[in-house]
């Protein structure tokens, strides 16, 4: 950053002389108990902070007792060096990895409070603030300076604060929006250039890239999004870069956040609240971060009790909240916070913005989480909470859940449907284990089947049937059956006999296990589904059973009454023959009653031949030969 301006601070001193006195006689104003507030995360301003451990290392006896007010540490950590354990304790909103142990070990204090609800504290002085250590911007040639990339709750503190010193910093970029402050509404101010703090995450491997392909299915083009912080995020905001007319509502301005705006993913063109604008409240991020956001007319930080707060995210239209967690358990809860009674990060602004994201206009609150600990040992998707966790996420508050294997919906959902919708997205080598637990816990059936097996995904497709009709073809998952069961009921009398070939119609429990507990080494089941208004709808269900004895498989297929003629059963026979060949098999044979003429004809279209007919039914088979494969194939 080339920072030219408001540079000359001779002239600044001669104007105001009162601002710029050595820091020995700064920190002298300072009593013993007082309350010091420390800039947020990588806008912490790391000279002052050091000059006042210094001046308590000459000055030992000087001043004892101070609370350090902090929102995230990455900086200095004074608190942590035992000879300074009389003289300062850290009180933090949010836990990092430099104060985890501290926090855990009672040598530091943590208070759990939603984020947007600090400046409230400050404002109605429960949280008196003595002194405010901050870190500006250089002063414009009318005195204005930025609070830059730490805007969050530095502003209220500055404003409450008994005595404001302010860090001026080249390095530190012009941000516009809430942290415009001019240099006479600061006490002392203290020229000092240093680099900024710089968060970097780690390069995301190939889970966190499949969670982020997953949770691109269901962005939309033009929603606002909302992403927390680490290599997760980071993976989700990646596979992003293909998305139009996104905006940007956070408490968090990210790397990934500047690379969207450069690709012009990003350009909050389709805001329905601060239109044209990136507005979050704080910045973690690259060098490069921090200078595209300098004098950037098209970002604007604000204060986190704006950015966070539930009324202004909610009138968001398309606001997409994407945050994670440590831990949910089968019923949906989850916590964020802690792992087990071991406090591990804090509240946050999390639940206000799913809460938010959700009632907003189109919103959607997205939980994503790797499905197992960094090591693979340890489920995060788990019977109960850990006990002594904290609740960060009510049940009511989760919408979506997404793992590297696929997306579960719980909103709306029974106790029973959540929890077999968390156990398909859990890992796989963890799944038997959940069902049992499910089951002794009484939250799924008693009898609830499972086959142990990973989901295929790599069979999910999307086809155009000749009628145009766009439907998903993917294999089933033990937590379809309630689609299954309101497809099978929506089947017409006819359709229903035409099926099972049974006046029969009623679709049990017991009965639909059969077409979701699939081991698809042998068997195969294929729904069709159309999506409307964000809930899937099955369409179409083909299947096939292997008969071991001659290497074939016995073929069914229904399609709904209002989705006939339409090419489905087309799409759905063709697939599910493409993917019969490529297991090996060497034909299909299939039962048709004779009165099914549409089934009949499908049949005979696709090479089936009629080998036996008794009882009013054709017994038809299917060879794969060379020449039919060949036409068959995908």
């Amino acid at each position: 950053m080339n920072v030219k301006e408001g540079t000359n601070w001779d002239a600044w001193k001669e104007r105001f002389p009162e601002k710029f006195v050595p820091e020995e006689k700064i920190f002298q104003m300072v009593h013993p108990g007082a309350r010091i507030f420390i800039g947020t995360a990588c806008g912490e301003p790391q000279a002052l902070v050091g000059a006042l451990v210094k001046y308590v290392q000459a000055h030992p006896t000087a001043l004892f007792d101070a609370e350090l007010v902090q929102v995230w540490n990455l900086g200095v950590t004074p608190y942590s060096d035992k000879k300074f354990k009389d003289n300062f304790r850290l009180n933090s909103f949010f836990i990092g990895e430099s104060t985890r142990a501290a926090v855990n070990d009672a040598a530091a204090d943590y208070t759990p409070i939603f984020l947007s609800a600090v400046p409230d504290l400050i404002y109605r002085e429960t949280m008196p603030i003595d002194l405010a250590l901050i870190q500006t911007s250089l002063p414009d040639i009318e005195g204005n300076m930025s609070l830059g990339i730490s805007v969050d709750i530095t502003k209220a503190a500055m404003e409450k604060a008994s005595l404001v010193v302010a860090q001026a910093n080249s390095q530190m970029p012009f941000v516009y929006g809430d942290g415009i402050v001019n240099i006479r509404d600061l006490d002392f101010v203290m020229p000092r250039d240093e680099p900024l703090l710089q968060y970097e995450d780690e390069v995301p491997g190939e889970i966190a890239k499949a969670i982020g392909r997953h949770v691109a299915r269901i962005t939309k083009d033009g929603a606002t999004i909302q992403v927390g912080y680490g290599s997760l995020p980071n993976a989700v905001l990646s596979q992003l870069k293909d998305k139009k007319s996104l905006g940007l509502h956070s408490e968090l301005y990210s790397d990934g956040v500047a690379e969207l705006m450069k690709l012009g993913a990003l350009d909050n063109s389709r805001k329905s609240v601060d239109p044209g604008k990136s507005v979050a409240s704080f910045c973690m991020g690259k060098k490069a971060t921090y200078d595209y956001l300098h004098r950037n007319p098209d970002v604007v930080f604000r204060t986190i009790d704006y950015t966070n707060n539930l009324l202004v995210i909610a009138r968001q239209e398309n606001m997409t909240a994407i945050n994670s967690a440590l831990e949910i358990d089968l019923t949906g809860q989850a916590t964020a916070e802690s792992l087990g009674g071991r406090f591990y990060s804090g509240v946050g602004g999390q639940t206000d913005f799913m809460r938010g994201s959700a009632l907003a206009p189109q919103g959607k609150a997205i939980l994503a989480l790797p499905s197992t600990s960094s090591d693979g040992k340890v489920s995060r998707i788990v019977p109960q909470l850990s006990p002594g966790a904290g609740v960060t996420l009510h049940r009511g508050d989760v919408h979506y859940v997404v793992t590297e294997f696929g997306i579960a919906y719980l909103h709306g959902k029974n106790i029973r449907e959540r929890a077999m919708d968390l156990i398909a997205i859990a890992h796989p080598q963890f799944r038997s284990w959940l069902v049992e637990e499910a089951r002794r816990m009484a939250l799924i059936f008693r009898d609830q089947a499972y086959i142990p097996g990973e989901y295929p995904e790599a069979l999910e497709t999307w086809k155009s049937t000749r009628t145009g009709l766009r439907v998903f073809l993917r294999p089933v998952k033990i937590s379809d059956e309630p689609l299954l069961k309101e497809f099978f009921y929506s089947l017409s009398d006819k359709s229903m006999y035409m099926r099972f070939a049974s006046a029969r119609k009623d679709m049990p429990h017991i009965r639909l296990q059969e077409f979701v507990a699939v081991d698809f080494s042998k068997d195969m089941v294929i729904l069709a589904l159309s999506s409307h208004d964000e809930r899937d709808l099955v369409i179409g269900v083909a299947q096939y059973s292997m008969n071991e004895k001659d290497h074939t498989a016995e073929l069914a297929l229904v399609v709904r009454d209002d989705y006939q003629n339409q090419g489905v059963g087309t799409e759905l026979d063709s697939y599910i023959t493409y993917l019969a060949k490529r297991s090996g098999l060497l034909g299909f044979t299939a039962e048709v009653l004779e009165d099914n003429l549409s089934a009949l004809s499908l049949l005979k279209k696709m090479g089936f031949q009629t080998v036996k007919k008794e009882g009013g039914a054709h017994e038809m088979m299917l060879s794969f030969d060379e020449k039919r494969a060949g036409a068959a194939s995908l």
